[in-house]
């Protein structure tokens, strides 16, 4: 018998998932806020939201994390260990498989102690290697809403020595920088205002959703974060609150000023992610000049803008798996780790 495969990435700030029907033809992709460090009642809420979307009958389940990094747990293995108890108790009698990294999948019940560490914070290599399997080779950005994954492929392999977050921000694999959550005065202590230099506030007034929203590009469906004063997300709530960066007041009617300063900050973050992106082609002396960016998340808009400055060609992750008619405004590409732990456990013969 044939059956669903379900695709789950748990994070700390949003839950993921994706749905490969029976035929194996296609993916649905849903996401809910999960605030997770307010409690594990936020992920059953979230999973709770999701699974009204889903097939009723059993389906085969595949798990992904990187909620265990908040600081409800006590570290990462206890946050390993609770999420996997939660969402097994959240599945019921379905089978549940967790990935593992390197060591692929194991079922939940045969989970232990020993395996927390190639869990934690693996969702990115589920990503990537799924992107390697059908590229071949190519430099895979991920772009969320937190966080920029960047690894090297070569010929269907990913290319890394680090595994641990610790080990990839050592390496700039993992560049702690979004275009949704990351607040402004983590991408950039300076920037222009009327033509002049001017230091930023250390304080918590804007997001780069705030930044994205001001330049047109940001996406409202991706956008489930509360804004940092509470008030309501729009172009002009977006440009008083980057107004306050700087100690000013706004004015509707100096719109293009925020709009100009907002530029600024983008191209400040572009160059954070341009660079890290350098650091991993310098490592392979050979990399093929041909091989292509592979944009993935929610930020992917600005990969092809890295392609173009490194001279290299743009693919969209979403080839690895079609999306299918959804509800949701939400591309496979937006939700990749649960589309690649969908799709590798499909391929490891889970249907």
């Amino acid at each position: 018998m044939q059956h669903h495969i379900i695709g789950w990435d748990i994070g700390g700030a949003h839950v993921k998932a994706a749905l490969l029907n029976n035929q194996g033809q296609g993916v649905k992709v849903y996401q809910q806020p999960c605030p997770l460090w307010k409690g594990l009642d936020q992920l059953c809420l979230a999973v709770t939201e999701i699974m009204q979307y889903l097939p009723p009958e059993q389906c085969r389940h595949a798990i992904t994390m990187t909620g265990e990094l908040v600081d409800l747990f006590a570290n990462r293995d206890d946050g390993v260990e609770q999420i996997i108890t939660t969402m097994s108790a959240l599945l019921g009698n379905n089978e549940v498989f967790i990935f593992a990294g390197n060591a692929g999948f194991i079922a939940a019940k045969q989970v232990e102690s020993q395996h927390y560490a190639a869990i934690a914070s693996a969702n990115w290599l589920a990503s990537a290697t799924l992107a390697a399997q059908q590229f071949g080779s190519g430099l895979f950005v991920d772009i969320g809403s937190t966080t920029t994954d960047i690894l090297l492929l070569h010929n269907g392999r990913v290319l890394t020595d680090a595994y641990t977050d610790y080990q990839r921000l050592i390496s700039q694999e993992l560049v702690y920088t979004g275009v949704v959550r990351t607040a402004v005065m983590a991408v950039a202590q300076t920037s222009v205002d009327n033509g002049q230099d001017i230091g930023l506030m250390a304080e918590y007034f804007a997001t780069m959703a705030d930044v994205y929203r001001v330049t047109g590009e940001l996406n409202e469906a991706h956008d489930q974060t509360d804004t940092a004063d509470g008030a309501e997300k729009t172009v002009l709530a977006s440009a008083r609150r980057l107004s306050r960066m700087i100690g000013c007041d706004f004015y509707p009617e100096e719109l293009a000023r925020w709009q100009d300063f907002a530029d600024n900050l983008r191209i400040q973050q572009v160059a954070k992610i341009l660079r890290a992106c350098q650091v991993q082609l310098s490592l392979f002396d050979d990399f093929p000049s041909d091989a292509p960016l592979i944009g993935a998340g929610i930020g992917r808009f600005l990969v092809c803008e890295l392609a173009k400055l490194l001279g290299r060609g743009c693919v969209d992750f979403s080839a690895c798996c079609p999306d299918v008619s959804s509800e949701s405004a939400l591309s496979t590409a937006d939700c990749a780790p649960a589309v690649a732990v969908v799709c590798l456990l499909s391929k490891r013969g889970g249907i």
